[in-house]
C-alpha cells in the first residue's frame, strides 16, 4: 500500500487490510492475531478482527497529519 492509501484508511478497518499493509498473508495474519502476536494491536469483535489506523501508522513509522496536538 502507498502512504497515500494508508493515510486515507478509515479510523478502523478489517484485519485483511492491515495484512496487506504489512505484507502478511491471510493465514499468517489471522494466526498471529489469534496468538496475540500480531505486530499491531488488534480489536476483536466476536469473530471479527479490526485494526485502527493510528496503531498501524505508528508501527509503520508514518505520521498522520490529520491529528492535532491539544495543549
Amino acid at each position: 500500500m502507498t502512504q497515500t492509501e494508508l493515510l486515507s484508511l478509515p479510523v478502523s478497518f478489517p484485519l485483511e487490510t492491515a495484512n496487506r499493509a504489512l505484507s502478511l498473508g491471510r493465514t499468517t495474519g489471522y494466526d498471529l492475531a489469534k496468538r496475540g502476536q500480531y505486530p499491531v494491536p488488534v480489536l476483536r469483535f466476536g469473530n471479527a478482527y479490526r485494526v485502527t489506523r493510528a496503531d498501524l501508522l505508528r508501527v509503520l513509522g508514518i505520521q498522520d497529519g490529520r491529528s492535532a496536538e491539544v495543549a
